[in-house]
């Protein structure tokens, strides 16, 4: 390995365990934050009951009560559908036909 690239490796590391401990703060430039879906608003829009709203997007009712709660995030292919979900709440007629 190139001794140019094995040292920006190194203080690479160097700078990621100074922002983890908190001695550095990261660029806000170079922080990206994902918005976290308002599941429980979500829900409230489309007028279902938890355990209906779990069936139409395919997930247990202990996740929609685990999201709502904000215990656990979605991700993956529920986090879409609930961003989905959150500019057209008509969408959730055809969650439940399928």
């Amino acid at each position: 390995m190139d001794k140019s690239l094995f040292n920006d490796l190194v203080a690479s590391l160097n700078e990621m365990v100074e922002i983890e401990t908190g001695k550095k703060q990261p660029n806000p430039e170079n922080v990206y934050v994902h918005k976290i879906p308002n599941v429980k608003q979500i829900r409230a829009s489309t007028n279902l009951k938890q355990s209906e709203f779990a069936k139409a997007l395919g997930v247990s009712l202990a996740s929609v009560q685990s999201w709502e709660t904000q215990r656990r995030i979605p991700t993956g292919s529920s986090q879409k559908l609930l961003y989905l979900l959150e500019k057209q709440p008509s969408l959730i007629t055809s969650l439940q036909q399928i």
